[in-house]
């Protein structure tokens, strides 16, 4: 599976972070979460990740069952 990838987020002085996906509209995180944030994202090594994980475009959980359907079994 690739990694995420397109993913920006702009922080700014009213305390709101807003986060974008390909130049569109992704969530917008206000207060103790959009601190909590702006620490992870700084501190972690792939900020990409940690973006998708935040905007909940990250491992649905229907992967293992879209696996097990037979039109795609090998």
């Amino acid at each position: 599976m690739p990694r995420p990838s397109g993913f920006a987020y702009e922080a700014h002085a009213t305390g709101t972070v807003h986060i974008t996906h390909h130049n569109r509209p992704a969530t917008t995180l206000h207060g103790d979460r959009a601190t909590r944030f702006l620490t992870e994202v700084t501190t972690a090594s792939v900020p990409q990740l940690v973006m998708a994980r935040w905007t909940g475009n990250y491992k649905r959980g229907n992967e293992r069952t879209a696996r097990n359907h037979p039109r795609n079994r090998r």
